[in-house]
């Protein structure tokens, strides 16, 4: 049995319209797991329904074989870090990382000793004696994940850490949050909406979409292998193409083009989509299947390709192109979709 089980969770804020609808989710002992998707998914909804800070209307949530469904906040042992540091500016560094082991009154020379270590692990053992406002941003941020930490957690809940960080600053801490999560093995649960960050620091990504979980699997096999067109979408896919299955792994689009994937799928008719980076863009192409005649629309200089918007008889498409050879608005051309890209959704 998974480590964290998430079993049929339905939350309804008016009793009409359901923020989370009959959510699964399985969590193995020390995985770092990202919920990600656009705001209103219900990702932040799903980690407060863990927390214990809403109740679910019906559903059940388990962690290590025990039912915490109806375990107060307070009584769940979980470390929360959110988007505010909510550090207390009155205190010091040490005594802001302490102050969960004073409430529990463990005694001093205990609380010293963790406080010492858990400094140490989060780099700040030489800002023990400052104050909140004397620190950077991503500094703050540290003090909070060490506070969350140094009680022991048996989950760490992470609700958009780092979006009040600067683009660089948050580069940084998100590679600062795996080395500690791995160094102490605590199971994490990751809220956020940016795609880049979910994928560098997590095991397994759950991408949401109006309360429902539209894919669960490794950063890899979402990247490469999306199930459905919101998730596609979501990551990245730009063009899609309606396809009728034909036979085999040989696709039809609405305009007689036949397409060649090195996918199948069961269903009758669907959508074929591809990344801009995947198709190839020339004059002329020897006579196959993949192949689409287009107009170029738009031209876009990039730094290191074009970006071409294409008018195509199966839709508008975008091209990244990185060759030395320039098309101009009005040009006839031909696009070449790479099969082995090609992914159906």
């Amino acid at each position: 049995m998974a480590f964290v089980n998430l079993k049929d969770i339905r939350v309804s804020y008016d009793g009409k319209t359901d923020v989370l609808k009959n959510l699964r989710l399985s969590i193995e002992k020390g995985e770092l797991v990202s919920l990600l998707g656009p705001s209103g998914c219900g990702k932040t909804t799903t980690l407060r329904v863990i927390a214990g800070l809403i109740q679910a209307n019906e559903g059940r949530f388990v962690v290590d074989e025990n039912d915490l469904t109806q375990v107060p906040v307070h009584k769940r042992n979980f470390g929360m870090v959110f988007q505010s540091y909510a550090l207390f500016p009155h205190l010091t560094i040490k005594e802001n990382v302490g102050f969960g082991l004073k409430l529990r009154k463990e005694n001093k020379v205990t609380i010293e000793k963790k406080v010492r270590d858990m400094l140490e692990v989060t780099g700040l053992e030489d800002f023990a004696d400052r104050y909140p406002k004397q620190l950077s941003g991503g500094q703050r941020q540290r003090v909070a994940l060490a506070r969350a930490l140094i009680i022991e957690p048996k989950l760490l809940l992470l609700d958009e850490p780092l979006s009040n960080l600067d683009a660089k600053l948050r580069i940084t801490m998100r590679m600062e949050i795996k080395r500690i999560q791995r160094s102490l093995g605590i199971t994490t649960i990751f809220v956020t909406h940016d795609q880049e960050e979910c994928f560098s620091i997590s095991d397994k990504v759950a991408v949401m979409n109006k309360g429902v979980i539209e894919q669960f699997d490794t950063p890899e096999e979402i990247y490469n292998n999306p199930k459905t067109e919101f998730v596609a979408r979501f990551i990245g896919f730009e063009n899609f193409i309606g396809l009728k299955h034909e036979k085999d792994n040989l696709y039809v689009a609405s305009n007689g083009t036949r397409f060649q994937t090195n996918r199948l799928d069961a269903g009758e008719k669907l959508k074929g989509t591809i990344r801009p980076d995947n198709i190839s863009i020339k004059k002329n192409f020897p006579a196959s299947d993949n192949i689409l005649s287009g107009e170029i629309l738009v031209r876009t200089f990039l730094g290191k390709s074009y970006q071409y918007e294409m008018a195509t008889a199966v839709g508008n498409l975008i091209v990244n192109d990185e060759s030395l050879t320039l098309y101009h608005s009005g040009e006839q051309v031909q696009l070449y979709l790479d099969p082995t890209k090609i992914i159906l959704v």
